[in-house]
Parts: C-alpha cells; sequence; structure tokens
C-alpha cells in the first residue's frame, strides 16, 4: 500500500505553485543612478515593442564590433540624447545603443568593465542591449527597424546593410557610406565620442529647456575622451573643448581638466592592460574586428575577412596554450574563425624589447592566415594566400621580415615581424583589403 505521503491530493485541491525564486544571470546587481535606470528601462520597451511588432519605431545606435571603450560611449551618449531632446515633441525618437559584441566579451576589455561599474551601471551589463541578444537575426531586424546610426566606424557591417543610415559619426576615413545622412560627421580626433558629445551639447543647448543629464554618461563620455587621448596629451582642439565643456556639467566641475583626465587616463589604461588571464581564444576575440569583403572572382565573389588585435607577442601567446607548441596556437586559432566563418584571419601582435641599452622599443606582428573549408576551395585559399602575401611583403610602410620560426608554419601560414610603430590596423586593415578586393 503506498504510503499517505504519495496519496494524490483531492481533485478538489488546486496545487500552489510559487514562483521561482531564481534572479536573471546577467542581472548580479542592479545598478543605481539615473543612466543605469534609463538604460534598462529602454532596453525593456525596446524587447516589448518588437515582441508587439514594432520594431519599425526603433533606431539602432551601432558602435564597431570591436566594442571598445569609445564606440560604447559614443553609441550610449547619442541614443539618450535622441531620445530625451525629442521626448516633448511631437515626433518623439525611440533609440537604444547596440553594442556590436556579446554580452560576455564586453568583460574582456576590463577597461569597458571599470568605466561601466565607475559609471554605476549594472553588473552582468543586464542594462545594455548586446548583440547575443538581439531577438532576430541582424539581416532580417535591418529590414524591420527604423534605421541605424553609425558610431565609431564608417560603414556598416553587411549583415545591417537592408538598414536605412540615418547618422555618422566617426573619427576614421569616409568610405562614402550614408551620402544623405544627417548628421554626417567625419573629422580627425583622438576620441569619436568628443564628436558625438560636441554635437549633443550644442542641440542640448539650443532647446528652450535643457533635459537632464546624468553625472553618470558625463563621466562615461570624459574616460572615453581621456583613454584615447591619453589623458589629452594627444588630443586635438576639439577634444579639449568638447571635454572642458562636458566636465563644467560634471560632478568634477571644480577640477582642473588636465589633472581630471590624466587621472582617468591613467586608470583606464592600467585596467586595459590587466589582460594576462585571458586565454588565446579569449585574446583572438576581445578586440575582433571582421565583415565580407568583395571580390572580382564570379566563382567566389565575396570572402570573410577578420582581424585581431593582441597585445602579446606570438611567443609569448604560445606559452600560454594546453601544451606550449605551435600547433597548439594555430589549433585555438582555427577553431575560432571555423566559429565566425573566416575565410581569411589576421592577428595583429605588439610586444616591447629592450636594446643593448635597455630602451625600449615596439614589435609588431602580423599572422596571416587562409582556410579553405568556408567559401573557398583549395586552389583558391592557394592563390588568395599568395595574394596578400605578396601585398603584405611589397608594402613599403611595413618593411615586413620573416618571423624567426617561419619556417615552422604550415600551409596557408605566414608571420611577419615590422617595426613600424603607428601601423596597427588602421594601417594594415586597408593593405589587405585592398589586395583581396583585387584577387580573382
Amino acid at each position: 500500500m503506498a504510503s499517505a505521503c504519495y496519496a494524490a491530493p483531492p481533485d478538489n485541491m488546486q496545487k500552489i505553485v510559487r514562483p521561482s525564486a531564481m534572479r536573471p544571470a546577467s542581472a548580479i546587481e542592479t545598478g543605481v543612478g539615473h543612466f543605469s535606470e534609463w538604460s534598462r528601462g529602454n532596453k525593456k520597451e525596446y524587447l516589448i515593442d518588437w515582441q508587439k511588432g514594432l520594431s519599425s519605431r526603433w533606431i539602432h545606435i551601432q558602435g564597431n564590433e570591436a566594442g571598445d571603450l569609445d564606440s560604447m560611449a559614443a553609441a550610449l551618449t547619442w541614443a539618450y540624447h535622441l531620445q530625451h531632446s525629442t521626448a516633448n515633441t511631437s515626433h518623439p525618437v525611440q533609440a537604444i545603443a547596440l553594442l556590436q559584441t556579446s554580452t560576455d566579451a564586453l568583460d574582456l576589455r576590463p577597461e569597458n568593465t571599470l568605466a561601466l561599474h565607475r559609471s554605476q551601471m549594472s553588473s552582468g551589463h543586464s542594462d545594455l542591449l548586446t548583440l547575443d541578444e538581439l531577438p532576430e537575426d541582424p539581416e532580417t531586424l535591418s529590414r524591420d527597424i527604423k534605421g541605424i546610426v553609425l558610431v565609431d566606424h564608417a560603414a556598416p557591417l553587411r549583415k545591417w546593410e537592408g538598414a536605412p543610415i540615418l547618422s555618422i559619426f566617426d573619427h576614421h576615413q569616409d568610405l562614402g557610406a550614408g551620402p544623405d545622412a544627417s548628421p554626417r560627421v567625419f573629422a580627425k580626433v583622438a576620441s569619436c565620442t568628443t564628436l558625438v558629445a560636441e554635437r549633443m551639447l550644442d542641440e542640448l543647448e539650443a532647446l528652450p529647456e535643457e533635459y537632464h543629464m546624468p553625472h553618470e554618461l558625463l563621466e562615461l563620455i570624459l574616460g572615453a575622451i581621456a583613454i584615447d587621448s591619453k589623458g589629452l596629451e594627444e588630443a586635438t582642439d576639439r577634444d579639449r573643448k568638447v571635454a572642458e565643456r562636458v566636465l563644467k556639467r560634471s560632478n568634477w566641475y571644480k577640477e582642473d581638466l588636465d589633472d581630471r583626465m590624466q587621472h582617468l587616463a591613467s586608470i583606464l589604461k592600467a585596467a586595459k592592460k590587466d589582460v594576462n588571464h585571458l586565454n588565446i581564444r579569449d585574446l583572438l576575440r576581445r578586440d575582433w574586428k571582421g565583415d565580407m569583403v568583395d571580390t572580382p572572382s564570379p566563382r567566389t565573389p565575396t570572402v570573410s575577412l577578420g582581424f585581431s588585435s593582441i597585445p602579446f607577442s606570438l611567443d609569448e601567446q604560445i606559452m600560454k596554450t594546453e601544451f606550449q607548441e605551435l600547433f597548439d596556437w594555430f589549433a585555438i586559432e582555427a577553431a575560432w574563425t571555423a566559429q565566425t566563418g573566416t575565410d581569411i584571419s589576421v592577428a595583429l601582435n605588439k610586444h616591447k624589447v629592450k636594446d643593448s641599452h635597455g630602451n625600449k622599443h615596439k614589435i609588431r606582428e602580423i599572422v596571416l592566415i587562409v582556410r579553405s573549408d568556408v567559401r573557398i576551395n583549395e586552389a583558391q585559399a592557394d592563390s588568395l594566400f599568395e595574394t596578400v602575401k605578396k601585398a603584405v611583403e611589397a608594402d613599403k610602410t611595413l618593411n615586413v621580415k620573416p618571423w624567426h620560426r617561419a619556417h615552422e608554419l604550415g600551409r596557408w601560414q605566414m608571420v611577419w615581424t615590422h617595426e613600424n610603430e603607428d601601423a596597427g590596423r588602421k594601417i594594415v586593415r586597408p593593405i589587405i583589403e585592398k589586395a583581396v578586393m583585387a584577387w580573382d
């Protein structure tokens, strides 16, 4: 006979089911302050509208896919401004900052984590919208939303090409995208956030009545400008003037501008360097930029090209792998690019060495890898690899030399070193993209 404790309840008795006490995995500690509250509420409204089929009301403010502090601050600033500056008009704007990286990748940039913490945002980044939280794929969503605003990059990724480009703010080369965008601002400044904050302040001060500007957002803006301008040491006049205007509105208004910006740059730079604990996969993806590139070839009209930037030499990275061997680094890299569907990948490494006099010199490395299992076959991989290899070796600004273990590399793999301190991704990427676009 079954025990009484297992007896079924009478039919007329309703079982009481209590809600789970589990908390959202990302919402570890809710942020405090107006800015966090607005950002969290804005994300909620965006997802509610998507559920109701009202995505056409929304504008995405998008930084670049590397997700650095400049992109993040610029996107959040312009989204906040668009909503608040139009809130009391006949045509209020619904805008949200979309960080084009995954939620967990945000913490691969410790300076982002620190800046968000200092701005009293929620831990776990639950009040931010990241790429992996989109309820639809970008290709579909781009045709539904009202449009996109690009900050800190000059052209949309291929997956967002279905969306109208409403505005652009960038401090890189103008690629001609969005010719009818307004505002459309390109200028050589240290930080893209400078351009966004300048426009925001100009429009804010022209309003009949100013909206509330939270000190947390102002401090985020100053942090972005500080880290990109090295505490204003490499600032343009425009960076400096905007930083001064922002400082006067912040809780730091009594402080000296240079002192405050040097302090911000110092703590954010220290945080940015704190990446020694990251494994190879995380180092590859923490500063990853990739997109489709068109080629003249009718057989393979587009290929996927991706770039990573890593602050360690390849030798140092190899020692971080499980087996501390060359093959292991390339195996980890191949697993990452298989996941991203990349045909040709480039790792841009940098490190410093001391000469015989004790002086430090920056050494850069270029790691080129082509794979034949995504969009191209083996014969095409041979041709593409040789095309890009020749372009890199022929460039006089790089003046590359084969890496000391280049003879150990496998098929479609090459590593070079060079000593052009200024030749980071902004220099190398156009050289390789040009070669890919001419490959047939």
